[in-house]
């Protein structure tokens, strides 16, 4: 059995090692840290790992909130959005051809 180079060990467990600047979420509430859509009213506070230990970035009032800091969304109007199969607007009025016509 051979060892494995240095090299390809080190640019594995870079890959695997959180980023500096990544940002995480965790519940205000009474209790112990569980699922993030549990308690989903209770405050958060934003954390940021800085290569070394997570830091206080900032708190946020409930899981809607936090979920906005870590998953930013480009703004959009309802005309703007699209259907994943067709490409059509989903609110614009539809054909109906799905449908059996009537007598």
């Amino acid at each position: 059995m051979t060892d494995e180079p240095l090299e390809r060990w080190a640019a594995r467990r870079q890959g695997r090692l959180r980023r500096p600047g990544e940002l995480k979420a965790i519940t205000l509430g009474a209790g112990p840290q569980r699922a993030a859509h549990v308690d989903a009213d209770a405050p958060r506070l934003i954390l940021e790992w800085d290569g070394f230990a997570c830091q206080p970035l900032m708190p946020v009032e409930n899981y809607a909130a936090a979920r906005r800091v870590l998953n930013p969304q480009p703004d959009s109007t309802p005309a703007e959005v699209t259907g994943p199969i067709t490409g059509r607007n989903p609110l614009a009025p539809g054909t109906g051809r799905h449908r059996k016509p009537t007598p």
